[in-house]
């Protein structure tokens, strides 16, 4: 995890972002990629993101807090079922199961393949740990090596923070899924 550490180090990190109670949550393009990393967007906030540039929608918050707070539900409702995948992990900073997680892995990636003039949001509750695995996860289906993919998403996320198991529980996958 020395890469992690050597990009963390090189970047400034920017303040004044919009918080949970902004109008629209601050996304963070990863560069060309077509990928928004984000918090989660209020329900009445869920409108303005097609505005940003936003196709689709990744959500990696648990069930609990989807149902709560109903942003998984204001999502199909704006975008449509077909254009929202959920990867309901726990932030708990331990492996994350890809039974959980990576048939949303598979469905951004798709979607960016199939469709390039799609942009697909993928967020959390903060937006810093479970969403930025699943745009590392992206980013390595779509051949960026360990180095680039985590880079992009240190980069460009200055809130990230790529848990080292959440990280092995991706590159586990990969070695052994059929994906």
């Amino acid at each position: 995890m020395d890469v992690l550490r050597s990009v963390r180090a090189r970047r400034a990190r920017p303040r004044g972002a919009p918080g949970p109670g902004a109008a629209s949550p601050a996304l963070s393009w990863i560069g060309n990629e077509r990928i928004a990393i984000s918090g989660v967007p209020s329900a009445r906030a869920v409108a303005s993101l097609a505005g940003q540039g936003v196709t689709h929608v990744v959500n990696c918050r648990p069930q609990a807090q989807v149902r709560w707070a109903g942003d998984l539900v204001a999502e199909r409702a704006v975008f449509g079922p077909g254009r929202v995948a959920h990867a309901p992990m726990q932030d708990h900073g331990l492996r994350q199961r890809p039974a959980v997680w990576a048939a949303a892995a598979c469905f951004a990636a798709r979607v960016l393949d199939e469709q390039p003039q799609a942009g697909v949001l993928i967020h959390c509750s903060a937006g810093r740990r479970r969403s930025a695995m699943l745009a590392y996860a992206v980013l390595r289906l779509r051949g960026h090596d360990r180095t680039r993919a985590a880079a992009l998403v240190l980069t460009y996320r200055a809130e990230a923070q790529l848990v080292p198991a959440y990280v092995r529980s991706v590159e586990r996958w990969l070695a052994t899924a059929a994906w």
